[in-house]
């Protein structure tokens, strides 16, 4: 899939509402990032969580449509665990997403979300996806 593909996709739902770029997509990584505008603050003026969230989990869905076996036809994020470290006020939140295991009936993707100025780590994340097959 590429990063044209994945933009195409995002149209009209929550990864273009937020801004969302795809910077590399390839079998078993992705990476994205969005630039820091007032939607994606919380009302105590840092960072709101949800926006990080959106931006990794989004790059590991991605991910896994890119390196999903041929004959699964979907997937579905089963359980995302974030532990946050840091925030960002103003600039940019990149991310990285990497496959950590590629089964068949199931992928854990490992990822980091990042203020790009400093290349400071904001967020680690681990998203696991169950593949979906016709009945």
């Amino acid at each position: 899939m590429t990063n044209a593909t994945m933009t195409d996709r995002q149209v009209s739902h929550l990864a273009e509402l937020l801004g969302v770029e795809w910077i590399e997509t390839r079998t078993g990584f992705v990476r994205g990032r969005f630039e820091v505008k007032p939607h994606h603050m919380a009302p105590n003026g840092f960072l709101h969580a949800a926006s990080v969230i959106a931006l990794v989990d989004s790059a590991c869905g991605y991910g896994c449509m890119t390196s999903k076996p041929a004959a699964a036809i979907g997937f579905t994020t089963i359980e995302l665990k974030a532990n946050f470290l840091s925030t960002v006020r103003q600039g940019a939140v990149s991310c990285e997403a990497s496959l950590t295991h590629g089964g068949r009936t199931t992928q854990v993707w490992d990822a980091f979300a990042k203020d790009e100025a400093t290349d400071k780590a904001i967020a680690l994340f681990r998203c696991t996806q169950m593949l979906l097959y016709p009945k």
